[in-house]
């Protein structure tokens, strides 16, 4: 490595984040439970058992190196040289921290179409309960948008404000997040219960809905969970949900029967494990992909479902099935 030498490298490496802060930016400091530190200036920036992850990013590590190179963008000389001291360890002004973590562009929520029956046309022909999207409606968590008539799912924040929004084409395959989405605040549907302790999570909002869907076709009270999409498989949006709903202890991991759901299952219980808080609170994560017979996810799942069920109803209405002349 040019610039530095291995034994320098080795020496930068034995500084862990929180000890580096300790040292020589306390002010970044935040404590947040038991063994737990938050920094100031990235609130998701979270240091626990000797590792910190940046949850909003989706980063992490275990050095302060880790540190300087991926959130504060120093290159790795200038970040090794630092940390052994050669250009004066922690020496920052104001201005070289930013204070903020803004979007690349401001978020906006798409014009709604006042006549919506296109995207409840097209969600009630992948199999979703015309209940379950009555209720997103409601909630002002679903809307068709007026330009190009795509399902726009929304996502909010505790406080009701809109936060992160998906758009679904309903006339293709065109999928997209809106512009300065925050995906910590990724789209759910609550459950009718405040208090509730369960939530299912799913890859997408099609999916979420798709569970809540089956649960209703299956006889039971689809109501009593809260029903939240990652947006992908990366973990930040449920731990963000997780700290905004107490309440919830009881996880059900819905993501696709494929490789990248499957790993993201397992991201999600290293990712709670290393939060102090949700390690200590959290009773029952259970791994609940669609059943291989199902499909790749629960969509196909309930599309698949919802037809045995149209044939066994078929099959009973037979003229002179089950009766005897």
């Amino acid at each position: 490595m040019p610039g530095v030498t291995k034994e320098q490298i080795a020496r930068a490496k034995e500084w862990d984040l929180l000890s580096y802060l300790q040292a020589f930016e306390p002010q970044e400091l935040r404590k947040c439970g038991g063994r737990e530190y938050r920094t100031v200036t990235h609130d998701s920036l979270k240091i626990s058992n000797g590792k910190w992850n940046w949850h909003s990013r989706g980063i992490g590590g275990r050095t302060a190196l880790d540190y300087l190179v991926k959130v504060r963008g120093m290159d790795f000389v200038s970040a090794v040289e630092t940390l052994c001291g050669e250009r004066g360890a922690a020496v920052w002004t104001p201005s070289e921290v930013p204070r903020r973590e803004k979007p690349e562009k401001p978020f906006t929520l798409p014009q709604e179409n006042r006549c919506g029956t296109a995207a409840v046309s097209y969600l009630l022909g992948r199999g979703i309960d015309a209940e379950v999207i009555s209720q997103c409606i409601r909630e002002g968590i679903l809307y068709e948008s007026r330009g190009y008539h795509n399902c726009v799912f929304v996502g909010k924040d505790s406080k009701g404000k809109a936060r992160y929004a998906c758009l679904r084409g309903i006339y293709g395959t065109f999928k997209n997040d809106v512009d300065g989405s925050d995906k910590r605040y990724s789209f759910s549907l609550p459950s009718a219960e405040k208090d509730s302790p369960y939530v299912a999570v799913t890859e997408s909002p099609i999916d979420a809905l798709s569970v809540a869907s089956l649960l209703k076709m299956q006889g039971e009270d689809w109501t009593k969970n809260h029903y939240l999409s990652l947006g992908g498989t990366a973990p930040r949006a449920l731990l963000g949900f997780l700290h905004d709903h107490p309440a919830v202890n009881c996880i059900s991991l819905c993501l696709d029967n494929d490789r990248a759901g499957l790993s993201g299952m397992e991201k999600i219980r290293e990712a709670l494990k290393e939060d102090a808080e949700l390690s200590r609170r959290v009773r029952v994560v259970v791994d609940n992909p669609p059943p291989d017979f199902g499909g790749k996810d629960y969509n196909e799942l309930l599309q698949k479902t919802a037809a045995r069920y149209a044939a066994a109803k078929r099959e009973k209405t037979k003229p002179g099935c089950g009766m005897e002349k």
